[in-house]
Formats: C-alpha cells, sequence, structure tokens
C-alpha cells in the first residue's frame, strides 16, 4: 500500500490531540481528530482508518465502549490512552480487543512509535498476498496461524484476526512449546508493553486465546497453567502440514 496511512486520535483533551496530531502529521500520517465516541463514528462513516489512539476516559459513551463495537466490525488497530491508576480499565479494555496500551504521563515519541508499528502491522495483515505458498503458517491441533495475516485458522476454514497482543501471546506459546514461561518471561515478549508488577495482562489474553481456540479454561488442552509458575503451550507445533 503506497497510500497515506490514516490516524483518529479521539481524547476530549485539546492538547494531547494537538501534541499526537503534530508528531503524527509530521512523519507524513493523515490525521483526524475527534472530542467524543459520537464524533469518532461520524468520522469512521466517512471514510475508514487503520489506527485509533483512543482515551478510555470520554464524556458521553466511554473508550473501551467504543473500543468493543469497533473490534465487532473492524480490524482496525486501537491503542488506548489510560490513566496510570485505571488498571482495571487497561484489563477490560485488553478484552474488548483493544490492541495496545500506553499510560499517562506517556512520551508522545514513544506514543507515535507505537502508533507507526501498528500501523504497520495492521497494513501488512489485510494486504493482499500473492499465493498461500509465499505465507507463514504454524500448524498445531486443528488449527494454523497464518503469521503474514495474524489470522487464526479453524479446520473448517474460520478465520479470525487476532490483536496484537494476542498475536505475539501465542506466538511466544508456539515458540516455547513444552516449555513453561512465567508471566515475567511472556511479558518480555510482548514488545512495547508498559506494565506492573500486578499487571493481569497476561491472564487476559491468555483467556482472550484460549475462547479463540475454543479451549476449554476449566480444562484447557493447548495452554495449559502451571499454578504457581506461568503457563505452557501442550500441542505439537510444525511450520508444515
Amino acid at each position: 500500500m503506497t497510500a497515506t496511512p490514516r490516524v483518529l486520535i479521539v481524547d476530549d483533551d485539546p492538547l494531547i490531540r494537538e501534541l499526537l496530531s503534530s508528531y503524527l502529521v509530521r512523519d507524513g500520517y493523515d490525521v483526524q481528530c475527534a472530542e467524543t465516541a459520537e464524533q469518532a463514528e461520524a468520522l469512521l462513516a466517512q471514510r475508514p482508518v487503520e489506527l485509533v489512539m483512543l482515551d478510555i476516559r470520554l464524556p458521553g459513551k466511554d473508550g473501551l465502549t467504543l473500543t468493543r463495537e469497533l473490534r465487532v466490525r473492524s480490524e482496525v488497530g486501537i491503542i488506548l490512552i489510560t490513566g496510570r491508576d485505571d488498571e482495571i480499565d487497561r484489563i477490560v479494555g485488553l478484552e474488548c480487543g483493544a490492541d495496545d496500551y500506553v499510560v499517562k504521563p506517556f512520551n508522545p515519541r514513544e506514543l507515535v512509535s507505537r502508533a507507526k508499528n501498528l500501523v504497520r502491522r495492521v497494513r501488512h495483515a489485510q494486504a493482499p498476498r500473492a499465493g498461500a505458498d509465499v505465507r507463514q503458517m504454524r500448524y498445531f491441533g486443528d488449527w494454523t496461524l497464518d503469521v503474514d495475516r495474524r489470522r487464526l485458522v479453524a479446520a473448517d476454514g474460520q478465520e479470525s484476526l487476532l490483536t496484537q497482543g494476542e498475536f505475539q501471546l501465542l506466538s511466544a506459546l508456539l515458540r516455547n512449546a513444552g516449555h513453561t514461561l512465567t508471566r515475567d518471561q511472556l511479558m518480555d515478549q510482548i514488545r512495547n508493553r508498559e506494565w506492573l508488577p500486578n499487571d493481569r495482562s497476561i491472564d487476559v489474553l491468555v483467556g482472550r486465546l484460549r475462547r479463540k481456540l475454543h479451549d476449554d479454561p476449566a480444562d484447557p488442552q493447548l495452554i495449559i497453567t502451571i499454578h504457581g509458575a506461568g503457563y505452557l503451550f501442550s500441542g505439537a507445533v510444525s511450520s508444515r502440514q
């Protein structure tokens, strides 16, 4: 894709909107801004974007509700902007399908760097491929992970898009199949994630992956909880059928 990447910033703080917009415009991005979720929806109805940078605390409809609604109908990248004391909201945001989050106060250069990386991944996942033979595939159980398109493919051909966090976590588990990884080790492999020692992000992402893999949390067969240690991926993994 050669078209200018489009980003929507949704924040009721005009200083944050101006700051982020100036950094992204300087790097060649087409940026629109909205103060509320309702304004954001009106803009998205007019034209799609690759990325939404979204404050959780918005007047009217909040950012978590908008995240949930966007993820149901769209593969757009979503970065949540949260307050330092909003750990529960960060967890809920991940459950709703956000790809990433940053905590206020944030370094604008770091946030823009995350935005650029996520836009690149979204475009890569959406880009048409010349043929299946050029894709990177990982096979396990009745599932296929299409690495290039960041999609999980069931035995019946049904596909589901993984968020960036889900994709990075599953990739880490597949790379280390048969070995227990602690939460700290898994967090280290999810790039650019700011987290706190009691952050439950890994548990949230594991729960979401289990649902997508139809892996019963009461008796999981693929992603096994090793109590007091971490998680283990028990399936056999190969790069070809």
